[in-house]
């Protein structure tokens, strides 16, 4: 079908639509990406974005046999649990042991194995945006387009809790616990739909609800418990940013 110039209105739509369903990928994300050094934060989510775009066009041109595949979204769930157990109970005396290695599976370093991570979970949540789009419009370049859109800005999003982590570290722990429950979300979407154990569905508004709930209560908590090191902050900060300025000690040497 080609593009019309009405289309632009349903990219418009499509891309609110997509930050309604996703908007708290951007937290997944910032945790994801959590391990590496600030610097190569960045550079992750930019990487991971050219292959969240392939993926997504994929995934698009599949909806419907996506659609079929379930199980896509146990398996996120049951991950995403396991991402605030390992934080949860790693003990104070592991966190040394928390430098990435030369190598991991399969040969690849920390920073592609955590880019590859973030893509795939941006297929797992790509699958109920897709699905919405493709009800509202039959024109497969307009959901790509719009499902493009969403991933630059959600990347942009996931920059900026990044950034609120590094101004309160402890906002990270409450970013886990929104992760295990949007991992509970996918769950109880599997088992109501394929097993039938929960007779009732999640409402989208409960579940944004939470969202929104255990955010405020997250950052709360790590502002009550925030540590004061501007320089660090703004060292970070500079990292983030990808600026190459020297901090005033190099300046002083």
């Amino acid at each position: 079908m080609p593009f019309q110039p009405a289309d632009l209105v349903t990219i418009l739509v499509l891309v609110v639509l997509e930050g309604l369903l996703s908007g708290d990928n951007a937290l997944i994300l910032a945790v994801i990406v959590q391990p590496l050094p600030p610097d190569q934060q960045r550079k992750a989510l930019h990487y991971g974005m050219v292959g969240a775009f392939a993926l997504r066009i994929m995934a698009t041109l599949l909806a419907v046999e996506l659609s079929r595949r379930s199980w896509i979204g146990l398996v996120g769930g049951l991950y995403l649990l396991y991402l605030p157990y390992k934080h949860f109970t790693q003990h104070p005396n592991q966190e040394d042991e928390k430098a990435p290695p030369a190598r991991g599976f399969l040969g690849l370093s920390l920073f592609w194995i955590i880019v590859l991570k973030a893509d795939w979970l941006d297929l797992v949540f790509a699958v109920d945006s897709i699905l919405a789009a493709v009800a509202l419009t039959s024109n497969t370049w307009v959901i790509i387009i719009a499902g493009l859109i969403g991933i630059a800005m959600m990347r942009l999003l996931t920059l900026h809790v990044l950034r609120l982590i590094t101004r309160y570290p402890r906002l990270i722990d409450g970013a886990y616990v929104v992760v295990a429950w949007i991992g509970v979300k996918l769950i109880w979407k599997y088992v109501h739909r394929e097993l039938h154990w929960i007779p009732w569905e999640l409402p989208e508004a409960v579940s944004i609800g939470v969202v929104i709930a255990l955010f405020i209560g997250s950052f709360l908590y790590a502002r009550a418990h925030a540590r004061s090191a501007p320089e660090e902050a703004l060292e970070v900060e500079r990292l983030h940013r990808g600026t190459q300025e020297p901090s005033d000690e190099h300046e002083a040497a």
